[in-house]
């Protein structure tokens, strides 16, 4: 099958809350950048909901198991897909639209890229197909921001002593992968901002503050 481009298209955005998540590949730093975001937006009186995907749910966190343990073995790209859909429909619904609905920011630690990057061009499956499935399960929800940490696989993936089923992949799928975050962001630069995960943690984490700013001024005027 020949994979189709992914082209952009608008999705739906709240009018309550700020929604911000984390991309990139593995050891750029996205945990620590979501953590330090959530403690100073928390620092500045605002109510926010840090989480991540996959597994932040009850029924999420036994799809992680699947999908992330090596004792797995193979799973067919189209099941391994299906899974972390399924774990998005559930965060989705359960915690995160929720979470906007009370005026709360949302910041996420993965989302509808990361399935596009790595089940779409990591397993070469048709992104198109993917993404039109992957919106469908998450309503077409979409990122105020979606911030790319960006590091080259061979840097990122040497920060691991040991590698979950997805890490475990090759030099030339996480290649793969990470070309496929770099083309969504270039796609919609209005919803993106691309930063070199080498920089110092401070830079990164000024620099997402200044882009996030004025999200929160337009929630608080809306």
């Amino acid at each position: 099958m020949t994979s189709r481009p992914l082209e952009h298209r608008p999705g739906r955005h709240t009018d309550t809350g700020v929604f911000v998540c984390f991309e990139g590949g593995e050891g750029g730093g996205k945990s620590t950048q979501s953590r330090l975001l959530r403690e100073a937006l928390a620092a500045d009186g605002y109510e926010v909901l840090l989480t991540f995907e996959p597994g932040d749910t009850p029924v999420g966190a036994e799809m992680r198991r699947i999908v992330l343990s090596p004792e797995t073995g193979h799973l067919d790209p189209r099941t391994e897909f299906l899974l972390y859909a399924a774990d998005k429909a559930e965060h989705v619904a359960s915690l995160v639209e929720p979470a906007l609905a009370r005026g709360e920011v949302v910041v996420m630690d993965r989302y509808v890229d990361s399935t596009l990057a790595y089940q779409g061009a990591g397993r070469a499956l048709d992104a198109a197909e993917l993404e039109d499935l992957a919106r469908w399960a998450t309503r077409d929800l979409r990122p105020h921001l979606t911030v790319v940490l960006d590091l080259e696989p061979s840097a990122g993936l040497g920060r691991f002593e040991g590698r979950d089923r997805i890490e475990g992949e090759s030099l030339e799928f996480h290649q793969r992968v990470r070309q496929a975050f770099l083309d969504l962001a270039a796609r919609d630069p209005e919803h993106y901002l691309v930063l070199d995960a080498r920089a110092p943690i401070e830079e990164i984490a000024t620099a997402i503050s200044g882009r996030v700013a004025p999200l929160l001024a337009q929630a608080v005027r809306s």
